[in-house]
């Protein structure tokens, strides 16, 4: 039996979601990165077309997305619009607007980040996006 009352692992879940939008608005890739487990699993589903979409594992994992991510996107916009705190169990929701390096096209979509975070690190992230939308950003389609 956990010894952490909901309080207590709510209020943990919101200061690693906190500290972890704090990271990525500041870049800083490798705070972010701290904040997950060794072997966290990291959901982002997506077309093969795109390159970051895909199934990661561990700090490896979660820096290779971002890496890959920052290589084929240019930032315009990230805006957290709400979050959602239940025990280990948090929702970030947004929307974010980016430019894809490569082919100039804007990318607007709608997100939530789904994360659950065990003993003060995020054990699991499923990414949720307009997979549509990145697909035709990257490709010609």
């Amino acid at each position: 039996m956990s010894t952490h009352s909901p309080e207590t692992s709510a209020r943990a879940t919101r200061e690693v979601i906190d500290a972890y939008l704090a990271r990525l608005a500041d870049r800083d890739l490798d705070g972010a990165v701290r904040l997950f487990s060794e072997s966290a699993e990291f959901l982002a589903p997506g077309s093969p077309a795109v390159p970051w979409s895909g199934n990661r594992t561990g700090h490896k994992g979660v820096t290779e997305f971002f890496t890959t991510l920052h290589e084929y996107l240019q930032p315009e916009e990230f805006t957290v619009t709400h979050i959602v705190v239940d025990g280990e169990q948090g929702v970030i929701i947004g929307h974010l607007r980016d430019t894809v390096k490569a082919t100039g096209k804007p990318l607007t979509t709608p997100f939530a980040a789904h994360l659950t975070v065990v003993d003060g690190r995020v054990a699991r992230y499923h990414l949720f996006e307009d997979t549509h939308a990145l697909h035709r950003a990257v490709t010609d389609g």
